[in-house]
């Protein structure tokens, strides 16, 4: 995929909107997580290092259209100063005279971070109006939020039919790190998928039976696969409902040549919490009154075979109920294992969606993986093969 990013653009001196995103955690008026800030530093160090006039444009929590201070970005002004270690200003709008004026009184190389573009309606409606406004405050437009970029919004993907616009990055890197998972991969490709329910992962499973070559299924997702597969679950996590369609997912893949790895045994408990009583089961034995709360070491030991014979691994979801110990064994086992061959040269590794990112921190393996998106939505939309306006606007 060819995409316009920074390179193309000439920024000395410009006005230069960059959608950023920082939608992040926040408690008593505090940032907890500083990851998506520290994200987008380069673009904002390049610009700044450049002279251009730093414009930053962001939404935060769903005001729906509607102005209220526990949305305001106010709130990580203070964070996004410390880890830019720049001067910076913040304007109490993102349109009109109180966007203007700040952005009047920039010189090359300063900072001003607009108020929530969600304040407005038009921001969600990708109303012309509204992105026309947005538009006049620049001479460039920089998208630096691939979390977004599934939105087709007025700050994500509206701007780009009115300004020059780029791939900030924190984008460029994202899309590069997709395009080496999936786009264009080293094979043979394994696909890691856990998670609670088939429900919400069928357009996902579903793109991936035709472009990877296996693909491991975990998580409370397996059993319902097991289920299909005429094997006794007991009490676990299971959509019974469901049986037809994943035996169809099971046949699809076999037309595809795409080798599915379900458990071969299971950690049971009769309780969900940490540190229930818990025992090994081969699938054949799941006692009917017990829960399956993770894959056992052998069904381990053949995810990590896969793996071993694997270029690129892409990785969404936890195999078992990672929160709880000890049936984060799993998860933590594999994870560390793709982590290890990652860090070696031997795989190209990409995680991201959901909890992944989470049970990847849990590992203490996630600086170790090739790539991790923080991305969430927009990641899930790219797995399962949807287009993602706030990219396909930036393609040359």
């Amino acid at each position: 995929m060819a995409f316009r990013t920074l390179d193309d653009v000439d920024v000395a001196a410009k006005r230069v909107l960059v959608r950023v995103d920082l939608n992040v955690p926040v408690q008593n008026g505090v940032v907890t997580d500083l990851t998506r800030i520290e994200r987008i530093k380069p673009t904002i160090n390049e610009l700044h290092q450049k002279g251009a006039k730093i414009i930053l444009l962001a939404h935060f929590g769903r005001p729906k259209g509607e102005v209220s201070e526990e949305n305001s970005l106010k709130q990580v002004v203070a964070a996004l100063r410390k880890v830019l270690g720049l001067p910076l200003h913040f304007a109490p709008d993102c349109i009109g005279a109180a966007a203007e004026d700040v952005i009047n009184a920039m010189a090359d190389g300063d900072v001003v971070l607009l108020e929530n573009t969600r304040f407005h309606a038009g921001e969600e409606k990708n109303d012309a109006d509204f992105a026309a406004a947005l538009a006049a405050n620049g001479d460039i437009f920089v998208n630096d939020a691939f979390s977004a970029a599934h939105r087709a919004h007025a700050s994500t993907e509206g701007l780009a039919h009115i300004l020059p616009a780029v791939a900030g990055r924190a984008m460029q890197g994202e899309l590069e790190a997709l395009e080496k998972g999936l786009g264009q991969p080293v094979r043979p490709v394994v696909a890691i998928v856990g998670g609670a329910k088939v429900s919400t992962k069928l357009d996902l499973l579903s793109n991936l039976i035709e472009k990877v070559d296996a693909l491991v299924i975990g998580g409370g997702m397996a059993n319902t696969f097991l289920a299909a597969s005429g094997l006794e679950v007991g009490k676990s996590l299971c959509e019974h409902d469901l049986a037809d369609t994943a035996r169809k997912i099971m046949r699809k893949a076999e037309d595809s040549k795409c080798a599915i790895i379900l458990p071969v045994d299971a950690i049971v408990g009769w309780h969900f919490e940490a540190h229930a009583p818990h025992q090994n089961y081969g699938l054949d034995a799941i006692p009917a009154d017990g829960m399956i709360l993770d894959v056992g070491p052998l069904s381990v030991e053949r995810i990590n075979s896969a793996i071993n014979d694997a270029s690129t691994v892409i990785w969404n979801g936890p195999l078992g109920a990672f929160e709880l110990a000890p049936f984060d064994k799993a998860t933590v086992a594999v994870a560390r294992h793709v982590a290890e061959r990652s860090k070696t040269g031997k795989l190209i590794s990409v995680g991201g969606g959901g909890d992944t990112v989470a049970a990847l921190n849990h590992a203490g393996v996630a600086e170790d993986f090739t790539y991790i998106s923080t991305a969430g939505g927009a990641f899930l939309e790219w797995m399962e093969g949807k287009p993602l306006p706030g990219v396909d606007i930036l393609k040359k």
